[in-house]
């Protein structure tokens, strides 16, 4: 769909996909603006917007607003906020609201939120009425730099994160950075361990302008959260539209995550374990494990490690309060359930050095287990 003209002060990607390209907004207030922005890009003037209990008291009634101003009508949900809200119930649930109050295939469903309700919404949108279309109004930094980008949509089953999903695109994402101030400091902070991971699968230049710039970034530098939110987003757009359905490379977005997603498995959702925590705990191990196969220099790894604690980001499973951890072989077991398995064997994103890294199928049960070991 033909887009009008971006209004000024306002930062524009688009996510080259042929006639399903769209554009990726990031600015202050775009929240506020959303009826202007989405008007012209949505089928018809119906939306339906999907929030959960902590965003709708801060953002939904300013959305709703600028919806009605927009003349777009958009009744809404609100539900329950945490990771376990991303399963079978809760989808029912919502299919099942969307179905009573007779939304058509031209009304567009609009995720308000971080990423639970971003890959709820989507996966919803991608299954109702056999595909609806839906826009992403990322509210954590998270889901600004990683989630709400590149059509993944899913909900978790009780083996594991994001094993039951679909590839949907959204037809816009409208990354308010505003929205970054309201997010406490553990959830700003889970958010940039997916900065990092961008940083690291393929832009060294970035990871040192973090290591500058990621206090002041974390500490509310404006101008400092919107360039990483741009560049996140620029180097997943990239990605994306080279590789849509994670055929090859687009798989080393997935750096930390394999690691990441056996611990929460471990946990439980909702455990007090934040995803981008398991990332960046995750990184870490990809990181040694690659020192320890002799792939990558220990200076590398040091880096990484370093500069995840000096923000105050976990480094190994220990870190995080509250959880009792079992043994190395146990974490391993996870792995064999992680979505990225081919031929009865995990994918790794290991690296050769900062902004270098590559997929390989070639640990060993003993790499993996000394991995959780630390």
């Amino acid at each position: 769909m033909d887009a009008p003209s971006t209004p000024p002060g306002i930062d524009r990607l688009d996510l080259d996909l042929g006639p399903r390209s769209y554009p990726i907004l990031v600015g202050d207030g775009l929240i506020e603006r959303a009826g202007a922005l989405l008007r012209d890009r949505l089928p018809a003037r119906r939306a339906f917007v999907i929030t959960d209990e902590n965003v709708a008291p801060i953002h939904l009634n300013p959305l709703l607003k600028s919806l009605q101003a927009g003349g777009i009508e958009a009744p809404h949900l609100i539900l329950k906020a945490g990771e376990s809200t991303k399963c079978l119930a809760v989808l029912e649930e919502v299919l099942e609201t969307l179905i009573a109050v007779r939304t058509e295939r031209s009304t567009t469903l609009i995720a308000l939120g971080g990423g639970v309700i971003g890959d709820l919404t989507g996966f919803a949108a991608a299954v109702l009425l056999r595909g609806v279309p839906f826009v992403q109004i990322p509210t954590t930094l998270l889901a600004q730099v990683d989630s709400s980008v590149g059509g993944k949509t899913g909900i978790n089953s009780r083996t594991g994160k994001n094993l039951i999903g679909a590839f949907h695109q959204p037809r816009a994402v409208l990354a308010d950075t505003h929205t970054l101030d309201t997010l406490p400091r553990r959830d700003l902070l889970a958010g940039y361990a997916e900065v990092v991971k961008t940083a690291l699968i393929g832009d060294a230049p970035f990871f040192a302008w973090l290591e500058a710039n990621g206090q002041a970034l974390l500490d509310g530098d404006g101008a400092a959260r919107r360039h990483a939110v741009l560049t996140s987003c620029a180097t997943k757009a990239r990605v994306v539209a080279a590789d849509e359905r994670e055929a090859g490379q687009r798989a080393l977005l997935n750096l930390g995550h394999t690691f990441g997603h056996a611990l929460e498995a471990e946990a439980g959702f909702d455990s007090g374990l934040r995803h981008g925590e398991a990332v960046a705990i995750g990184l870490v191990m990809a990181y040694d494990t690659s020192v320890r196969r002799g792939l990558c220099p220990p200076q590398a790894a040091e880096r990484v490690r370093a500069h995840l604690k000096s923000v105050g980001l976990p480094t190994r499973p220990g870190d995080i309060p509250g959880i009792d951890w079992p043994g190395a072989d146990d974490l391993a077991r996870h792995v064999a359930f992680d979505k990225k398995v081919k031929d009865g064997r995990p994918t790794f994103v290991l690296a050769r050095d900062i902004g270098d890294t590559f997929l390989s199928q070639d640990l060993t049960p003993a790499d993996i287990e000394t991995a959780f070991a630390g």
